[in-house]
């Protein structure tokens, strides 16, 4: 694995210097959110036109509880699509364009003027079956992984075996590694924009091999597996998307109306994934602690 490992970062060098001039000119418009020492969950019954389902609110992904709490008290939600059904993936909602969208229409990039700071509590929170988590652009536009201000999605996925289950986990325990090389090689920056300029692929090159020893020392020093063993057991049993996993911030579950999740999975849909019958969220309920 290690040697697969040093030839998935071969280029990293060379392209780290541009994601580090992106990541410090980006200007993203947090949500203005109070410290809170509350951690209490919240659930909310989310009213849609086949049918109903509760979602519980983590207490420890607050930035993201609140502001779905304060979105649906105003009754920001009402009246929006599930504008992307993927089967065996997930179920997104929470676009306010979709509320006047016409058909085939192209959504989602609609959304308030804010983004919200992740809250990537993993391993604990993952991507199981019925889990709500928050959208988010892609990577190279938002190295951060700001969460969208309301765009939203419940997983539904699909059952791993346990062959499949082993493979994820090395996918993943890789991936640990190169989220760990990528944060020194982000230190590094200033010499390997230096390099880069003055054509020094010695140097690149030396560099890179430090840092791919340091990066495996530090995950190989680390308690924690790649997978827990309650993931394990979720994946196998009830399924989900593992491959989400550590990237986007999870911050609720479904807890009761599963019913209502699996009849929104199977609608039928287009080519952008967006269901040809309309599935429109008509309310919410904040029910409480």
């Amino acid at each position: 694995m290690k040697r697969l490992f040093a030839r998935t970062v071969c280029l990293a060098l060379l392209c780290v210097a541009a994601i580090g001039c992106r990541s410090g000119a980006a200007t993203e418009n947090n949500m203005d959110n109070a410290q809170t020492t509350d951690m209490s969950p919240v659930r909310v019954e989310v009213e849609t036109t086949e049918g109903n389902f509760t979602i519980e609110l983590y207490g420890d992904t607050p930035k993201h509880r609140d502001n779905f709490v304060k979105l649906a008290s105003e009754g920001y939600y009402d009246g929006t699509l599930f504008h992307r059904i993927i089967k065996d993936f997930m179920v997104q909602a929470g676009d306010p364009d979709s509320k006047t969208a016409t058909a085939g229409q192209a959504l989602g990039s609609g959304g308030p003027d804010y983004k919200i700071d992740a809250e990537i509590v993993f391993p604990k929170h993952f991507h199981k079956r019925y889990a709500l988590a928050a959208a988010r652009q892609a990577d190279q536009v938002n190295p951060m992984r700001q969460s969208s201000g309301s765009q939203f999605y419940v997983v539904t996925g699909s059952k791993l075996d346990t062959a499949q289950v082993a493979q994820m986990e090395q996918r993943m325990a890789m991936g640990r590694l190169q989220k760990v090389f990528n944060e020194l090689a982000m230190n590094h920056r200033d010499s390997i924009r230096s390099m880069q300029m003055r054509g020094d692929r010695a140097g690149l090159k030396a560099l890179q091999d430090t840092l791919v020893a340091e990066a495996e020392a530090k995950v190989a020093g680390e308690d924690a597996p790649a997978m827990t063993q309650e993931m394990k057991d979720a994946y196998t049993t009830v399924g989900g998307a593992p491959h989400l996993d550590g990237d986007y911030t999870v911050f609720g579950e479904v807890v009761e109306g599963f019913d209502t999740i699996d009849r929104i999975e199977k609608a039928e849909t287009d080519g952008r994934d967006r269901p040809k019958t309309d599935i429109r969220i008509t309310g919410m309920k904040v029910l409480g602690k």
